[in-house]
Formats: C-alpha cells, structure tokens, sequence
C-alpha cells in the first residue's frame, strides 16, 4: 500500500490520508470544498463548492498517476438533494467517463460543507 499526499490539496484533517494505492487502484478519501491555499471553505453555493471539490480530487489523482478518465466508482455526499442538479452540472464536466456512482443526501458534512465525493479510479499500467 502506498499513501498518495499532495500540498496541492487540503491535508487530511484527521487520522487519514488524501489517498492510497493499493495494486492498481486508487482509493481517495472524500474531498470537501477547502482552499489548499488558505485552509478556509470555499465561498458560495453547491456549484462553487462543487468546482473547488473537483480541483482537489483532480490534484490528488494526479499525485496517485491518473485523473478522472480512470475513475470507476464515486461516492457523492450532499448536504441537501436539491442541490443534485447543480451538483451533477459540475460532476459531469470532470467525470466524462460516467464511473460507476452512488450518490447520497446526508445530514452533516465536516464543517457544514454543501458536498463531499470520493474516488476509486484505475492506474496506468
């Protein structure tokens, strides 16, 4: 197993990492709407949070050794289901390759962020 760690997405904020390899697989751990930069919560509504989720799922596949087009399975954490058509604008501008995916409404998301998505993806061999 080898834990994948980029600067270019949130630290983990607890007893875990960004993501791990095992095998040929990838497995992050959810990312929520935090800046790298400046550790605060992006601004706005599902749509900004969303865009600011991609770009640190992005960030850590990248470190891993593939992006979106590996991706076989998402998870999607949604603070409020009527948000899932904004949600699903932004999820489909960067995953083109419709993984396999669940999608939930649930009552809380660490610090009261709007979503959460993980990733299982594939890597290059």
């Amino acid at each position: 197993m080898k834990v994948i760690s980029t600067d270019k997405a949130p630290a983990a904020i607890g007893p875990y990492s960004q993501a791990v390899a095992v095998g040929n697989l990838v497995f992050t751990s959810g990312q929520i709407a935090i800046v790298p930069e400046t550790g605060e919560i992006a601004q706005g509504d599902v749509t900004v949070q969303a865009e600011q989720v991609m770009k640190n799922l992005g960030a850590v596949l990248k470190e891993a050794g593939c992006s979106y087009e590996q991706a076989v399975k998402t998870t999607c954490f949604l603070a409020d289901m009527d948000d899932f058509a904004a949600f699903n604008e932004v999820y489909g501008k960067y995953f083109t390759g419709k993984p396999a995916r669940s999608c939930v409404a649930v009552k809380t998301l660490p610090k009261n962020v709007l979503c959460e998505v993980e990733v299982i993806a594939a890597l290059e061999q």
